[in-house]
């Protein structure tokens, strides 16, 4: 007996043995270099990188270009696998090392073309910013050179390629596509007008609420348009251009020195994309230390992978953050096609038939054979039939889209890091071409602004609300909003700049520029919690981001709370909300019972007058991965809220003469029955974390056992899309059996706040972590903090930063061995 265990105890040893060190080569491996020298070739002069307690590097180099060697090697140290993934996903080649399960995502990539414009970019750039980006590049690929691949490498059983400079440039296209709704609004707003006729369409889409927050006041004179820009910002007074939209779900505010216990302004930016692991952000401080030199730097913030410089921090002077703008940059134009006896295609423009532009691409498929995608391209772009689903082959639909023309849109980010004041900064912003953003900065000599930069088209006739005849010329794209009649504000007289996905400016300014926009939720909540403060500090602006109330909320308990009912249990949850705030909180039963009742609501009024459209209305999207969500979403809580103003309104009528009333028993019968069948029937039950989860979630995350090795989570949250703090489930549909969270949310994966009074001062938040490797410590470390609210200092001082460090690497140059 004695023996068999002594055998098993060995045998379980050797197991032990072998597992862990297939641990340590698959996962701890593969963890980059952080002490010590490394010889590294095309380096000019030694670099140095300082990591700090959340791996953040701090890059100190002699001269730019080292500068940006060491940084595409950090990049690629910590996320090469992401970076790798991500350049082919826009290049459309992630079925050569996932197989068929891609093949509809590459061939719908293959049809946008923005890898090919990329690639047309780069001989557009010269000078210092390509031998940088170049430089970028070199030290990207000294890291893929150095092998010990992360685990993502061996789990797909492939090798990544040399980076390019294309690869980097492909990436801000790609981030311009995700921020990018006005082709699906166009389509959806097309099939409602065919369904319902165009008067009761339009309801669907109300008005912009009155009373609700614009960045830029109204009233602004608009009559002086074609000043100089400089010339109206020295008069310190605002002047504006079209009227912009918000993005989805980011947050940026700022507050002149006046309205701070500091007396010097206050910046706090939350982007909201998707909340994944790794994070789409990467935390980085570069520092160039010769000052006699020109090119000198000195810049924190966050980075994308993949892309050299500092997307959204500060410098030694200015401090910016961006929300995304809902400038309609897509029009949708249905074309005539003809094919020719010699197998030309051609389009009809004005009574002529031109040759349409034809690349036949081969996708390669592992484990099958290649699949071939004709792309077919207009002058008004690709044909895109191939996204959508379902799409009548009878109308090619061409997509016209800024980011598809080629531009220089990197030499803006070179230009804003080196900004020294405020008005550098907004001359630094006229080379930014795409995604359109709200941009609110400040600097250390006490000014705030605000612009909002990019390619706004001017359309000859129309407004591009829906898709519109490519043959007649009448819909043709004439030009561009001038960069100085752009929108603008420079110290303005509230003392505080607030974008939260609101409308920008009133109908009174001539351009126009679009119709798709978020809720002004937040921007309401933001303001209220900025005026209702004389003097606001660092810590006040910390619990602003975590904010959970929704102002629609309060507006929706309103009407529950005068709700008669003989129903006991409906009485139960009247009662609930009689003393609720509006408060989102992931412990509340009210906030699931709010959640819930919008979304039956709104699928009790209009499922059978939309019947299949009512998914899509309420926020579903056209297309899997590429465009899941829609921004109809927001449309229809708007509606709702404007018709429960409206007692007599036609849309309770559910056919049987139902009232206002009705209907609010009606959709919370329905609330009842299915909190009761998921979580009890105890309202005290009733949390809403229990429905609304957040779980970190990885690419490889999907495949079981991989989700216990990348994934983390499902942790309970708080909010919804509309509430300061961000966590958006898009269209998913709350009376299923699946938690909102499980496959993943749309918040702030970095939040951050500077302070211009003292720049050390400033303080910012990634979660879940810095490294895109599970066998690091920094690949979840903040994932806990992001509930809690816990903030790391933003290190930028020198001395702050060495008595902080982990670790110390030298990049040095390579010793010549002759």
């Amino acid at each position: 007996m004695n023996k068999r265990w002594s055998a098993l105890g060995i045998i379980l040893g050797v197991m032990s043995g072998l597992i862990g060190a297939a641990y340590y080569w698959l996962v701890r491996r593969p963890l980059p270099q952080a002490q010590g020298v490394m010889r590294v070739p095309s380096l000019q002069a030694p670099v140095e990188i300082m990591r700090d307690r959340w791996g953040i590097p701090h890059i100190y180099a002699h001269n730019l270009r080292d500068l940006m060697f060491a940084q595409g090697f950090v990049h690629a140290q910590d996320r090469l696998w992401q970076m790798d993934w991500q350049r082919r996903l826009v290049a459309g080649r992630l079925s050569e090392i996932v197989g068929a399960a891609t093949v509809p995502l590459d061939r719908w990539i293959r049809a946008l073309g923005m890898r090919r414009v990329a690639e047309q970019e780069v001989a557009l750039i010269d000078g210092e910013i390509l031998a940088n980006l170049h430089a970028y590049t070199a030290g990207v690929n000294r890291r893929i050179a150095l092998g010990r691949l992360p685990i993502e490498f061996t789990l797909l059983r492939y090798e990544p390629e040399p980076w390019t400079v294309a690869d980097t440039l492909s990436w801000v296209k790609m981030m311009s596509w995700g921020l990018s709704v006005n082709w699906e609004a166009e389509l959806l707003r097309a099939q409602l007008i065919a369904h319902l006729g165009p008067d009761q369409a339009a309801e669907l889409e109300p008005d912009y609420p009155a009373n609700r927050p614009y960045a830029v006041p109204p009233g602004v004179d608009y009559s002086a348009l074609g000043q100089a820009a400089l010339e109206r910002a020295q008069a310190s007074r605002p002047f504006t251009g079209p009227p912009a939209r918000d993005g989805l779900g980011s947050n940026n505010w700022v507050l002149a020195g006046w309205r701070t216990a500091s007396g010097k302004p206050l910046l706090a930016n939350d982007m909201h994309l998707s909340i994944n692991t790794p994070s789409i952000w990467y935390e980085n401080h570069l520092c160039s230390t010769n000052p006699r030199l020109a090119e000198q730097l000195n810049v924190t913030g966050i980075t994308l992978p993949g892309i050299p410089g500092v997307i959204s921090g500060h410098n030694e002077h200015v401090a910016w953050g961006f929300t995304n703008g809902f400038a309609d940059v897509q029009d949708l134009y249905i074309e005539h096609l003809r094919h020719t006896d010699e197998g030309r295609v051609q389009y009809e423009f004005k009574g002529e038939w031109l040759d349409a532009q034809v690349t036949r691409q081969e996708i390669g498929v592992r484990g099958s054979p290649p699949v071939f995608e004709d792309v077919v391209v207009t002058h008004h772009g690709p044909i895109i039939n191939a996204m959508l689903q379902n799409a009548p082959a009878q109308q090619p639909l061409a997509l016209r889209w800024t980011s598809l023309e080629p531009d220089t849109m990197i030499c803006a980010l070179y230009a804003m890091n080196r900004a020294r004041d405020c008005i550098e900064f907004r001359q630094a912003l006229r080379h930014w071409m795409a995604p359109i953003q709200n941009t609110v900065y400040a600097d250390t000599q006490g000014n705030i602004g605000y612009s909002f930069p990019g390619k706004l088209p001017i359309r000859a006739k129309g407004q591009g609300r829906v898709p519109v005849p490519g043959w007649t010329g009448e819909y043709e794209w004439t030009g561009y909003v001038p960069f100085e009649e752009l929108p603008h504000l420079y110290n303005p007289p509230q003392g505080y700049i607030a974008t939260a996905n609101n409308r920008v400016t009133d109908d009174n300014y001539p351009y126009f520029i679009g119709h798709d926009h978020c809720t002004s939720d937040r921007a309401q909540r933001i303001i209220e919690l900025i005026e209702a403060r004389p003097k606001i500090d660092l810590a006040y602006i910390q619990r602003m981001q975590f904010d959970l109330v929704l102002p629609a909320a309060r507006i929706v308990a309103g009407y529950l709370r005068q709700l008669k009912t003989d129903d006991p249990e409906l009485a139960a949850v009247v009662k609930l909300m009689q003393d609720w705030n509006g408060e989102l909180a992931a412990d509340n039963p009210a906030a699931a019972v709010y959640e819930l009742f919008v979304q039956r609501s709104i699928h009790l009024m209009l499922a059978d007058k939309l019947g299949q459209l009512t998914a899509r209305y309420m926020g579903q999207g056209p297309t899997p991965v590429l465009h899941e969500g829609s921004i109809f979403g927001e449309r229809a809580v708007e509606w709702l809220l404007q018709i429960l103003a409206e007692p007599n309104s036609h849309w309770f009528d559910l056919g049987h003469g139902e009232t206002r009333d009705d209907i609010l028993r009606l959709a919370l019968r329905e609330t009842l029955d299915i909190l009761q069948a998921r979580l009890g029937p105890k309202p005290s039950d009733w949390a809403w974390g229990k429905l609304h989860t957040l779980s970190y979630i990885h690419p490889l995350g999907n495949v079981k056992p991989l989700d216990k090795l990348f994934n983390r989570g499902p942790y309970p949250v708080g909010g919804d899309a509309n509430t300061v703090c961000a966590a958006g489930f898009g269209h998913r549909d709350l009376s299923g059996s699946e938690n909102v969270g499980a496959k993943g949310l749309v918040g702030a994966p970095f939040r951050f706040i500077a302070d211009l009074g003292d720049l050390r001062n400033s303080w910012g938040l990634l979660a879940p972590g810095q490294s895109g490797q599970p066998g690091s410590k920094h690949y979840d470390d903040q994932a806990q903090a992001w509930f809690e609210g816990h903030y790391h200092p933003m290190l930028f001082a020198r001395d702050d930063i060495e008595r902080a460090a982990k670790a110390v690497l030298w990049l040095k140059p390579q010793q010549n061995k002759f």
